[in-house]
């Protein structure tokens, strides 16, 4: 593998968690216009329904499923591939912490869907660790991306 491809691959996987870490905002609301929806009155119910919140919210979160669980193992590939090695630390832990929330969080959607209130709010509560932990990864990542735009080859 040429340097400046492996110099470049080290953006992929930063980039990529930008933008889940934005899909996952857009999921949340979704997820509370699908409360709206669930919870309205008749009338609003009725209005509220047009928009299928809940169909685009399952939607996008199979999304953020699929593509998490690919940039967590991408961006540990490409640490390995470029260094020999991964470098065990509180990004890497946390990074695979989140991708265990978020599928668990996904695994209780049969339940959900079936009507189990413990299983929705479990739901919700996972996901809203996952985005507080993303918000700290975000931070931490920046910081790897710093380092490594420091130390790019001349």
């Amino acid at each position: 593998m040429s340097e400046s491809l492996a110099f470049n691959l080290n953006f992929v996987h930063p980039l990529l968690m930008w933008v889940l870490f934005g899909l996952s905002g857009y999921a949340m609301v979704l997820g509370i216009k699908t409360k709206k929806t669930r919870t309205a009155d008749a009338d609003t119910r009725k209005q509220l329904i047009k928009g299928q919140f809940g169909k685009r919210h399952f939607q996008i979160g199979a999304l953020l499923l699929a593509l998490m669980v690919l940039g967590t193992f991408g961006g540990m590939a490409v640490t390995y591939l470029n260094n020999g090695k991964l470098f065990v630390g509180p990004h890497l832990l946390v990074g695979i912490g989140m991708t265990c929330l978020i599928t668990l969080a996904v695994a209780l959607i049969p339940l959900i869907q079936q009507g189990n209130l413990i299983a929705r709010k479990a739901h919700v509560g996972l996901n809203m660790l996952m985005m507080t932990l993303f918000l700290w990864q975000a931070v931490s990542g920046m910081q790897i991306v710093n380092k490594i735009w420091e130390n790019r080859p001349a």
